[in-house]
């Protein structure tokens, strides 16, 4: 068992759990002015591409929730991030022939493909367009890093704290509920995404419960707390890692 810095821990959690930076929509109307886009459902477990697949197209959440996953190197499945409505999707394979990683509905949802070549053309005859995507896939890299912070630093209670504070607000920032929402990933992709083991993300889920911060049935969350978690998130007390 490893012990956290007091004064890392903080910092990582402020990062994670402070308040994020409203986004703008990237703005279907204006894309759809300059470059074929194609809409594309997916049913919940269906594949928007697999890894090694060649790389041809980035893809904008409009309904739904997806996860990208990649294998370890002992063969399980490593979930790496949860894509929402108004997130841009296969950024991590910008410049690469293929894609790097499995990306899967968790629910019924719909993307809209933007094929990347025409896409960069459109940027180089409308610099608004350039300016707004570029700074699209800046937050992306900003919200991973965060994450890959948080990771590295934060004991298990504080990770799963920060996860649903993550939520909390991502749910708000789209116009939704941020006290009571539906976890669309199960506990076993939430624990491969955290680092965790799945036992260890259902008995904080259960502590943080007991202690009166959340309300959990099966997939459906209220945060009964919210000040109460940021505070679990931002505890001076050192954690031990689980």
């Amino acid at each position: 068992m490893n012990t956290i810095p007091a004064g890392t821990a903080h910092t990582a959690a402020k990062v994670v759990a402070g308040s994020l930076e409203r986004r703008d929509d990237i703005g279907l109307g204006e894309l759809r002015d300059h470059l074929p886009m194609t809409r594309r459902r997916l049913r919940p477990g269906q594949h928007l591409y697999r890894s090694g697949q060649p790389f041809t197209a980035l893809f904008l959440v409009n309904v739904g929730c997806l996860k990208s996953c990649e294998l370890s190197d002992d063969g399980r499945e490593q979930v790496t991030g949860f894509r929402m409505r108004g997130d841009l999707v296969g950024v991590e394979s910008i410049g690469l022939p293929g894609c790097t990683c499995d990306v899967v509905a968790l629910d019924a949802s719909e993307v809209w493909e933007l094929p990347y070549a025409p896409m960069l053309s459109a940027c180089l005859r409308v610099p608004g367009l350039q300016a707004r995507l570029t700074w699209t896939l800046a937050e992306e890299i900003r919200r991973d890093r965060s994450w890959m912070l948080a990771l590295g630093t934060l004991g298990a209670e504080r990770r799963v704290a920060s996860f649903l504070l993550d939520l909390a607000d991502r749910h708000a920032r789209l116009g939704f509920s941020a006290s009571h929402f539906i976890l669309r990933m199960n506990r076993t992709d939430i624990a491969s995404f955290l680092a965790l083991k799945h036992e260890t993300v259902s008995r904080v889920l259960s502590r943080l419960q007991e202690r009166g911060l959340i309300l959990v049935e099966r997939r459906e969350m209220r945060i009964l707390d919210a000040h109460g978690l940021r505070d679990c998130v931002n505890g001076d007390e050192p954690e031990t890692m689980h």
